[in-house]
């Protein structure tokens, strides 16, 4: 007679659980999300959709998002609750009868607490990420025919132009994508975060369920990818480019060529991505943050 599964063994280290919680939220949902992605890409690129790739080949560059998935988003989240959880042990303190309470002055700052956790998880997580999404992008928009082909070319230009131009390619868009990426996070953690409190508090538990963190992350998501979507077209075409570009000037070039309405390209596309990502990606979290043994403040 079989013995019942046994429950998942709790991880007692809450820096740990972050890190494999994250690493698998990571992969769960760029590996779910891959077509999506390809398919915003290709929206965004200065070619037009067709010419780099329409529907062909949606899976193309999923290599380097394999490899740079659970990286990325392990170090976001050990940053990210690490911060949380030493500015949250700030704003308390322990009473002579052993119970914690909060610093006079300091309460009801745990939303800032988050944007600032989240920013910091947010740079951590870009040494991963930008290599990995100028890789993957150049693959989806068919520059290439591989995201190791893509990285390939990128090495091979070290003999005639040296290890710091290889760097800077790799790291191309590092600025934008920390520009996206910042105010990002500080809409969408702060968000979901606060649904959580609410469920918390209004069901009188210490915990959410996995079905919450996704539905709560959908929700979140979705309200910070519109807002950001003109940082992530900005972001995408200085990726894309064929030689290096500046910021400033890029942006006027798009505005004259295209007109305002160019940065809000992909934007319904990025919307649902994002939506369904938040879900997947928070869903999941929140899952494996569960069974390991805990929220990790």
């Amino acid at each position: 007679m079989q013995s019942p599964p046994s429950a998942p063994a709790r991880v007692e280290s809450p820096y740990v659980r972050s890190l494999l919680a994250g690493a698998l939220a990571g992969t769960t949902v760029d590996l779910s999300l891959f077509p999506l992605d390809t398919l915003k890409t290709r929206l965004q690129a200065r070619e037009g959709f067709i010419a780099s790739g329409g529907f062909r080949g949606i899976y193309r560059g999923i290599g380097s998002a394999v490899v740079g998935s659970a990286p990325g988003a392990a170090l976001f989240f050990v940053t990210y609750d690490g911060v949380k959880r030493h500015l949250a042990q700030r704003s308390r303190h322990t009473t002579a009868d052993g119970s914690t309470v909060a610093v006079p002055g300091v309460g009801g700052l745990e939303p800032f607490h988050h944007m600032i956790a989240a920013s910091l998880g947010e740079v951590a997580a870009c040494a991963v990420r930008v290599p990995t999404e100028v890789i993957k992008q150049r693959a989806q928009a068919v520059q290439h025919p591989s995201s190791l082909a893509a990285l390939q070319h990128i090495l091979s230009q070290r003999r005639a132009r040296g290890f710091g131009f290889v760097w800077r390619e790799l790291y191309r868009g590092w600025s934008i994508t920390i520009m996206r990426e910042v105010p990002f996070t500080i809409i969408q953690f702060p968000l979901w975060e606060g649904m959580k409190e609410w469920s918390r508090s209004a069901n009188g538990r210490d915990s959410v369920s996995a079905l919450e963190g996704a539905v709560f992350g959908s929700l979140a998501g979705a309200v910070a990818a519109g807002l950001t979507t003109p940082l992530d077209v900005l972001k995408t075409r200085m990726m894309l480019a064929t030689q290096r570009q500046k910021m400033v000037p890029l942006l006027k070039e798009i505005l004259r060529d295209s007109g305002p309405k160019a940065f809000f390209a992909g934007l319904g596309p990025r919307v649902f991505w994002i939506s369904t990502g938040g879900a997947i990606f928070l869903g999941s979290y929140q899952w494996a943050i569960n069974a390991l043994g805990g929220d990790a403040v």
